[in-house]
């Protein structure tokens, strides 16, 4: 059997910064791995200096970012399907989301978009952002709600009919990766055996921030053999990361020796499984 995973992101980009490493490790088992992004990033800030500077940045960037979504889906080799709704933005407090964008769009009507994809593809897993979205986005937490309605109804027949034969996923995870004991695995890390490096001191900032996101991890991937392939994707998006971003502020060979893992939360799961996994995939196969 083969064994399927599917990853549903807000935005372009946010595959390679949310799991990358996770979809590397599991095409080079065999299992096939599909992206799915919710909107096409057009209201997000380009946030590299050197593309600013692309007239095209400026007058295409739907444009731009659909090229660099192509780039790093060559670099991990991931499938990839675009839901097709417009970024929603993020609108100041007390600012409405802008008409007719993803957030904007009853999620009874996304969810049969998202449901369809997942009756034609068949996965077994799938990945998707917790109740606030990993942040307060407004594509995020949409996101997520349609995520989750997908995962409860694409196996009903009597749920959108029209999208297809009903297909019922087994087990259901969201993204819990920048997480607080990660950022405390790193640091004692560099304290035991480089304690004169320059990062710790810069590191600071950094944990205190980091530390208020409590772990809820239940899943561990270990990603190490694909941080550099993960960072090469991350590039790819290149109005939205610099080589100079904080995604790039612990070296990949300090990750690898501190934590070299991607992890996940299990929030729902049809199979029995282990109360901590190393393997998103455990009970499915023993299941099949």
């Amino acid at each position: 059997m083969t064994l399927r995973l599917i990853a549903v992101h807000a935005h372009p980009d946010d595959e390679s910064s949310k799991g990358a490493g996770t979809y590397a490790h599991y095409l080079g088992q065999g299992a096939e791995v599909l992206v799915v992004s919710c909107t096409g990033g057009e209201r997000g800030d380009v946030l590299n200096e050197l593309v600013s500077r692309d007239p095209r940045s400026r007058r295409d960037l739907a444009g731009l970012r659909r090229s660099e979504m192509e780039r790093a889906q060559e670099i991990i080799g991931f499938q990839h399907v675009w839901l097709g709704y417009e970024d929603s933005g993020l609108p100041g407090e007390g600012d409405p989301i802008p008409s007719g964008s993803f957030a904007h769009v009853p999620k009874e009507v996304s969810a049969e978009a998202l449901v369809r994809v997942i009756r034609d593809f068949k996965p077994h897993v799938m990945i998707t952002y917790n109740e606030q979205g990993g942040y307060p986005h407004p594509d995020h937490i949409r996101c997520h709600e349609i995520s989750y309605r997908a995962w409860q109804l694409s196996g009903d027949p009597e749920a959108y009919p029209e999208a297809g034969e009903p297909w019922e996923m087994k087990k259901l995870y969201y993204e819990d990766i920048f997480n607080s004991a990660r950022v405390k695995a790193i640091h004692e890390w560099l304290l035991e055996n480089q304690p004169e490096s320059p990062l710790l001191a810069a590191f600071e900032e950094m944990r205190e921030w980091m530390m208020r996101r409590e772990y809820t991890g239940t899943a561990r991937v270990d990603v190490g053999d694909f941080l550099d392939v993960r960072d090469a994707a991350l590039l790819a998006h290149a109005s939205q990361v610099s080589p100079d971003s904080s995604f790039f502020f612990w070296p990949n060979e300090v990750q690898r020796q501190a934590w070299p893992f991607e992890d996940y939360r299990l929030a729902e799961s049809r199979v029995a499984t282990a109360e901590f996994e190393f393997d998103l995939f455990e009970g499915i196969e023993e299941d099949a």
